[in-house]
């Protein structure tokens, strides 16, 4: 991958990211709202919600439907918490609920005519300790990996992602997308390829 490319993802990499709940704090809001605690599934939606909301930034972008996203994604957890048996934390959980959300809203837009982002979107990603003239380029080459990104379907995509940028191993990639990590490796391997063979067709240095 373009140097440039890598360090624009980078930038994705390095948002903060809040350390999530104890799995055993987790668990017992978890029972005290399926136990009628009407408090306990708001903890549940601030403990979670700004990993929600960082991890569909790092597949997405800078998207201005990330807001409705992360509360489709509670809606979702809230309609399911009854299902849940504690097999993985529920951290990891609600993370999966996050990456299906992306997934079918890059289906969806699979579907439609591409759209730029919005500079004021991508300016969000771009640290302000920059110059002006860095800011600006770093904000170009965001746009254009992202351009890029949304040629790659959409499990390729994601995959890649959650490696390149969140540093994830294939197995802890596969308990995140419901595969194997063999089927992980493959989709980062071609997603990584197209997204080579499209920035370097787009000229990027």
């Amino acid at each position: 991958m373009p140097v440039t490319a890598i360090i624009a993802l980078a930038m994705l990499g390095t948002q903060s990211r809040p350390a999530l709940p104890a799995r055993d704090q987790d668990t017992a809001r978890v029972a005290r709202h399926l136990a009628g605690d009407a408090d306990a599934f708001s903890e549940i939606y601030r403990a979670h919600v700004d990993a929600v909301y960082r991890r569909l930034t790092r597949i997405l972008g800078p998207v201005a439907e990330r807001e409705d996203l992360t509360q489709d994604v509670f809606v979702a957890l809230h309609r399911a918490l009854p299902t849940f048996r504690g097999d993985a934390a529920l951290g990891t959980w609600i993370q999966r609920i996050a990456i299906n959300a992306a997934y079918d809203y890059l289906r969806r837009q699979g579907r439609r005519p591409a759209t730029p982002v919005d500079d004021r979107l991508l300016d969000e990603l771009v640290s302000p300790a920059t110059s002006t003239e860095q800011h600006a380029q770093a904000r170009e080459e965001l746009a254009r990996v992202f351009a890029c990104l949304a040629k790659i379907k959409p499990n390729k995509r994601i995959a890649l992602l959650l490696r390149t940028v969140d540093g994830l191993s294939f197995e802890a990639i596969a308990e995140l997308v419901d595969a194997t990590p063999e089927a992980v490796a493959k989709r980062v391997q071609h997603g990584q390829r197209e997204l080579d063979a499209l920035l370097a067709k787009k000229g990027t240095p």
